[in-house]
């Protein structure tokens, strides 16, 4: 092997070095800070209250909050977004790619609007997470720190009702589809909470590559235990309801973040607005 030769294998070597470094995110990602104040403003962006530096923001709409204050940007990446006049949002039903949107079964039983996003086949997943992904990169763009993926549940939404069989994924699948977002997520230095969806084991966790959790209502349904034994004080518990609020705070609350808001996560003004943490 002649002297030049080997000088360039040695270039192309450090060049794909230098690319895979550039390839690496700056930084690794983070869950938010354990036990720390929190606040759920994916209803509309308001100043922090007192205390509290960690809040979840819509991915759309809302801000990340300046540093130190660690944000997380909700993204509904499991259903669509009911259509909203005057907004032309990628994750709104009639901007979601018409293949991927099961509205044969009709909207969300419990939220007029949303429609399940169909991931019952890998094509389908890919497809999908690729939907996705500019609302990751407005996430990371938009300065936020971590990304919580709503929904993941979503094959249970017809459960109880004549529709339920015709759903055609199941749990597998949205763990599949849960881990291409998860990846695509950690490609950009954000963190993934887990949204809900208690009953997932170890290995799906693991599968999925979930980084904390964001709990809603588990004092409600009796599931904060198990939350904090897989992740840890790396846990939000959000309750809508003070009787549950009290029973999260004490059985949980000097460990983990717990907030009280109201169903609306509405603003202050709005009569419906609730606010309190432990």
């Amino acid at each position: 092997m002649s002297r030049s030769h080997r000088h360039r294998i040695t270039l192309a070597l450090l060049g794909a070095v230098g690319a895979a470094l550039v390839a690496t995110p700056a930084s690794a990602w983070e869950p938010p800070p354990a036990n720390a104040g929190f606040d759920y403003q994916i209803g509309g962006d308001y100043p922090l209250p007192a205390g509290v530096s960690v809040v979840s923001r819509d991915w759309f709409s809302g801000t990340a909050a300046p540093d130190p204050d660690y944000s997380v940007c909700y993204v509904n990446a499991f259903q669509t977004q009911a259509d909203e006049r005057g907004a032309d949002r990628p994750d709104e039903r009639s901007n979601w790619p018409r293949s991927l949107v099961l509205k044969s079964l009709g909207d969300d039983p419990n939220w007029g609007g949303e429609y399940l996003v169909d991931i019952s086949s890998a094509r389908k997943r890919n497809r999908a997470a690729a939907w996705v992904q500019q609302m990751i990169e407005g996430c990371a763009k938009g300065g936020f720190e971590a990304v919580e993926f709503d929904n993941l549940d979503s094959w249970t939404r017809f459960d109880g009702t004549p529709l339920a069989k015709k759903v055609p994924f199941g749990r597998r699948d949205a763990v599949a589809y849960a881990r291409l977002l998860a990846r695509r997520s950690h490609d950009l230095g954000l963190a993934v909470g887990q949204k809900n969806t208690v009953e997932l084991n170890a290995t799906e966790r693991r599968r999925a590559g979930f980084d904390f959790a964001i709990a809603e209502e588990c004092g409600r349904y009796r599931e904060c235990g198990r939350y904090v034994r897989a992740y840890g004080d790396h846990v939000i518990a959000i309750e809508y309801s003070r009787k549950s609020f009290a029973r999260t705070c004490a059985e949980i609350g000097d460990e983990v973040s717990v907030v009280l808001r109201d169903r609306n996560v509405s603003r202050p003004g709005a009569r419906s607005y609730r606010f309190a943490s432990c």
